[in-house]
């Protein structure tokens, strides 16, 4: 095994404050909107009915979703970890706007890491004899909040042998990401496990009372930093993840949630009255949702889907095209985009993928440290997440709060991906 350090920016980055605080403050109204959609069947199931045909991953994980309910929720306890990600719009006057790329709703990572980011950024600073500036830095320390989402989760789960597992990949490259949610869990007294698909295959089992054995360890929280994307399935894999969600255990998240992150969801979000029905009586959090919006277009079959095909493939550098995958290095831009549109135009395998308008943003001048490459001064550009943590037993919201951010920095040449995709990374925001 060979460790490496993680790509960090050699100086923190310039972010407004003003867009800063106002992703903060709508977090909490995500996390209510998350929790809502996962409630709603009706909402999923029309949402995704166009992309469960051609997509045959959503499909699945729909179909496993169906079988749950229909057999009634073992679970009473849920636990939502989300991270909301942001880019910094420059529109026509110049004048920069928050702007919601996505929300992860599954295995939303570096909140360890980037616990240590602050500090690593202060040195550097106080190294080139700008203390002030180092003294500038806000602290930021998501894992503490995100253990204490699972530890309200496990507490609430009511057993004091159970433990919380992390469902991990096979080969694990952000371990270290990961280590500092399960020492701050070890530090309250909770025991963690850590396993993979395969393990709860061979070796998980449930008892009459829906109870989730794992070794003959019951198992309270199964928090999953794995099964966001089709390669982490084959067959046994998804007898799995079938086995953890008939179980009472509190799933981080249940299946209903990695939904509710689903592309398609985003954009059919976007559509006028779909937050006023979601969110009945809070129109307050509506209008601070709706503000973070960029332009998001339905490919669905049909004359308003052939007119958006139409119009991104005239001009395909004002847009970026979306499938429904978490975990970076998927979306297509300009040339590419108008080839693969043009390509499925005229099939149902456009449903598949949602269409959004291209953020502008204003590039930076910053340095990337990565392992094995070289240092090199490069135009950059920033994106900004918020971790949310949720807790809702039965109908009670028994948490609800922001947990902490996230500033991820690339070079411009790079369009996607993100530090797990080994182009982006991480950094501190130096508010402005």
């Amino acid at each position: 095994q060979v460790v490496n350090y993680a790509p960090f920016t050699l100086l923190p980055s310039a972010v407004p404050s003003v867009l800063f605080e106002q992703a903060y403050a709508v977090q909490q109204d995500f996390n209510l909107l998350v929790d809502a959609i996962s409630q709603n069947k009706e909402f999923l199931e029309d949402t995704l009915a166009s992309t469960v045909k051609v997509d045959d991953f959503t499909a699945q994980l729909f179909r496993i979703h169906v079988q749950v309910l229909e057999e009634g929720l073992a679970q009473s306890v849920f636990l939502g970890i989300n991270r909301s990600d942001y880019m910094f719009d420059c529109g026509v006057d110049g004048t920069p706007a928050l702007k919601q790329i996505e929300i992860n709703t599954i295995a939303a990572s570096f909140g360890g890491l980037t616990s240590r980011t602050a500090a690593v950024h202060g040195q550097v600073l106080k190294m080139l004899g700008k203390s002030k500036e180092a003294s500038r830095l806000l602290p930021n320390n998501p894992s503490k909040g995100l253990a204490l989402g699972i530890a309200k989760a496990w507490e609430l789960y009511g057993s004091q042998s159970a433990v919380v597992m992390f469902l991990v990949e096979e080969v694990q490259r952000n371990i270290f990401d990961q280590r500092c949610v399960e020492n701050e869990l070890w530090n309250r007294n909770i025991r963690v496990i850590r396993k993979r698909f395969r393990d709860v295959f061979e070796k998980g089992s449930l008892d009459d009372a829906k109870r989730l054995y794992m070794d003959g360890q019951e198992v309270a929280v199964v928090y999953y930093r794995e099964g966001y994307v089709p390669k982490n399935y084959d067959q046994q894999n998804w007898e799995a993840r079938l086995l953890l969600e008939r179980s009472r255990a509190v799933k981080c998240p249940d299946i209903a949630t990695q939904l509710a992150g689903t592309k398609k969801v985003q954009q059919e979000l976007s559509r006028p009255g779909t937050l006023e029905r979601l969110l009945p009586g809070r129109a307050e959090a509506v209008t601070r949702i709706r503000a973070t919006f960029a332009g998001l277009y339905s490919l669905d079959v049909g004359e308003e889907g052939d007119k958006i095909a139409a119009m991104a493939i005239a001009d395909p550098d004002q847009f970026v095209l979306k499938p429904q995958r978490e975990g970076g290095g998927n979306n297509l831009y300009g040339e590419e985009l108008r080839q693969v549109l043009e390509k499925i135009r005229d099939s149902p395998e456009r449903t598949s993928y949602i269409l959004m308008d291209k953020i502008k943003p204003q590039p930076t001048i910053n340095y990337l440290l990565r392992a094995h490459s070289p240092l090199q001064v490069s135009e950059c550009i920033s994106e900004l997440g918020i971790f949310g943590v949720y807790v809702r037993q039965g109908k009670e919201m028994v948490m609800n709060k922001a947990a902490g951010h996230l500033l991820r920095t690339k070079a411009i040449e790079h369009a996607d991906g993100g530090v797990a995709a080994g182009v982006a990374g991480l950094d501190t925001p130096y508010l402005v």
